[in-house]
């Protein structure tokens, strides 16, 4: 029996296993390893691995939404990312402004709207206006992804308090006054995506067993699965085997 018939019928086994009552609403992925793949796959450049990572993640969002998963946060470039050296940095901005050309088609299809969250200013004006461009032509949607980009967990939580302060100073309310207004529900009101759950699961490729910040308030009771493979090898048969894991779980949510 050949292997990709094998494949399909274990994918099929794993997707009949899972319970849709206990599916995850809200997904967070990493999409690491992308420059790892390359070496690894003797790539020409690290563009090419980029190209491949960017249809993996239009697969990705087809199989979140054959499972009707209502919202994907994915983080695609890091704030960290953009100290990388410009040569490395460039073909990725080119790959992602061809992703946004074809995103909205995609959306569209599945029903799901776009919304992009992150330090844009620190982004080439090229980038940020394809972004915009995808996010307008989706604003509705049963569905939601949230694509971060130039996107840091402690930043966010900076900018939610910085924006919750200005919004406090704006009603009048006096400077003695304000740390009494100031808690978690009033924090978690000014994140980026506070129109969102908190992510319930949040998936990490390339073996790395860390979150290194991403949506760091939100994830407090989110589950973590890490995988092995780099994300342009992240196979469907991955993400199911990361559900099953998630379904299995008991959620205690620190009680």
């Amino acid at each position: 029996m050949k292997l990709g018939l094998l494949y399909r019928i274990y994918e099929r086994r794993l997707r009949t296993g899972l319970d849709p009552e206990r599916l995850p609403r809200h997904i967070g992925v990493v999409l690491d390893g992308h420059r790892r793949y390359a070496r690894e796959e003797g790539l020409a450049s690290y563009q090419e691995s980029y190209r491949h990572g960017m249809q993996r993640f239009e697969q990705f969002l087809d199989w979140s939404n054959e499972l009707q998963i209502p919202v994907v946060t994915a983080w695609l470039l890091s704030r960290e990312n953009l100290s990388r050296p410009e040569d490395e940095l460039l073909p990725y901005f080119e790959v992602l402004e061809e992703l946004f050309a074809r995103l909205p088609e995609q959306a569209a299809r599945c029903d799901m709207r776009i919304k992009v969250i992150g330090s844009l200013d620190l982004l080439p004006e090229s980038l940020v206006l394809a972004a915009k461009r995808a996010q307008e032509e989706v604003r509705e949607g049963s569905r939601k992804l949230n694509i971060a980009m130039g996107y840091g967990g402690r930043q966010e939580i900076v900018d939610a308090a910085r924006d919750l302060v200005s919004n406090l100073v704006a009603r009048g309310v006096p400077a003695e006054e304000l740390a009494g207004h100031i808690d978690a529900d009033s924090l978690a009101a000014h994140m980026y995506s506070s129109d969102v759950p908190d992510p319930d699961l949040l998936i990490r490729t390339s073996g790395e067993s860390r979150l290194s910040g991403f949506l760091l308030w939100q994830s407090a009771y989110s589950e973590f699965v890490f995988v092995d493979v780099n994300w342009p090898a992240f196979r469907h048969v991955d993400f199911l085997r990361a559900l099953r894991d998630y379904t299995g779980r008991n959620r205690r949510f620190g009680k």
